[in-house]
């Protein structure tokens, strides 16, 4: 007599995504102040999506130009590391690759795509309990880096 067993496969949507820690020869970290649900009105890191057919790191220049006016080259990137725990995000599972920029003191950045606002923040100022996401993690890491 033989019996089978059933088994169930779990399939999970990840998404994959970019975020920017964009810190000033100063030491003040750019954030934008986030226009949409979730954490409407919080600040976050610039950073998005990867679309088809590209890397972390291209869609890492290309968020933080289109949110902030912020133009990177992708050679100026270092990355810091991979976020991929179950619950860093309210809408799903979502996998991000981190990565650092050094620019110049005198950058200036301008609200753009899916931001309310943007600032630069010094990190003694940051109000790390009230970041989006995981992104007090994400910057703390980067400052180590």
């Amino acid at each position: 007599m033989s019996t089978e067993t059933e088994t169930t496969e779990v399939v999970e949507t990840i998404r994959y995504t970019a975020d920017v820690v964009c810190i000033r020869e100063d030491g003040h970290i750019l954030l934008i102040e986030r226009g949409w649900p979730p954490h409407q009105g919080k600040l976050a890191l610039p950073g998005g999506h990867v679309d088809p057919g590209e890397t972390s790191l291209a869609a890492a220049a290309r968020e933080v130009l289109e949110e902030t006016g912020v133009r990177i080259h992708p050679a100026d990137l270092t990355r810091v590391g991979i976020y991929d725990a179950p619950n860093r995000d309210p809408r799903g599972r979502y996998v991000t690759v981190s990565y650092r920029a050094v620019v110049p003191t005198g950058t200036t950045a301008t609200a753009g795509d899916d931001a309310a606002a943007v600032r630069w923040v010094h990190p003694s100022e940051l109000p790390l309990t009230s970041l989006a996401f995981d992104h007090a993690t994400i910057i703390a890491d980067a400052l180590n880096h």
